[in-house]
């Protein structure tokens, strides 16, 4: 945390551009709210750039991802500029810096045990998952990292993965799934298969 407000004041002039921009693509909204699982599970709001737009077919139901994600949006989210609102999750005690990325509420009862573990630490804003891969690798291999992390959990590990980050925003790698203009729905861990 007491990284967490010098960063968000040497980036406000930074949100505040990436804001505008949002709020000119969305119609003056520039700013996401959703609901994700924290430290133990419990409940908290989570805050990015609005990427997307509200765009809807004519039953009024959202279009895919890949048809509400325009340029700008996708801009925002390869520079990762959508996730600076987060500091202020920082600041309030929500997320860490470092650590496993908070997923959808949606998904909490299709972990295994083993993948609940990820829940045994504080999210962050990043994690060893997505200097690993992010979005370009599968539920599976992005929770199997969570673990690791809680782990391994150490002071060094952190500052290794804060500077993996840099490298991953510069080159803007892995922010989506192969194919996908974000990722794919986590379904639960299929069971395995039995033998005959």
């Amino acid at each position: 945390m007491a990284v967490s407000l010098p960063l968000l004041l040497l980036t406000l002039p930074l949100l505040a551009g990436a804001a505008a921009l949002a709020a000119a693509q969305n119609r003056g909204r520039w700013l996401f709210r959703q609901q994700r699982p924290g430290w133990h599970g419990r409940l908290f709001t989570l805050y990015k750039l609005q990427t997307m737009t509200d765009a809807q077919d004519a039953a009024g139901q959202l279009l895919p991802d890949a048809a509400r994600l325009p340029p700008l949006g996708r801009w925002l989210r390869a520079t990762s500029l959508d996730e600076l609102p987060q500091l202020w999750n920082i600041l309030r005690g929500d997320l860490s810096l470092v650590g496993p990325r908070p997923l959808l509420p949606v998904y909490l009862p299709l972990y295994s045990p083993t993948q609940a573990r990820r829940h045994e630490v504080r999210p962050g804003l990043t994690g060893w998952a997505q200097v690993n891969g992010r979005n370009a690798i599968g539920w599976e291999e992005k929770f199997a990292f969570d673990v690791w992390y809680v782990d391994h959990l150490s002071w060094r590990l952190d500052m290794t993965i804060l500077w993996r980050t840099a490298g991953r925003v510069l080159r803007g790698s892995g922010v989506a799934a192969p194919g996908q203009a974000t990722t794919t729905a986590f379904r639960g861990t299929p069971p395995p298969p039995v033998s005959p």
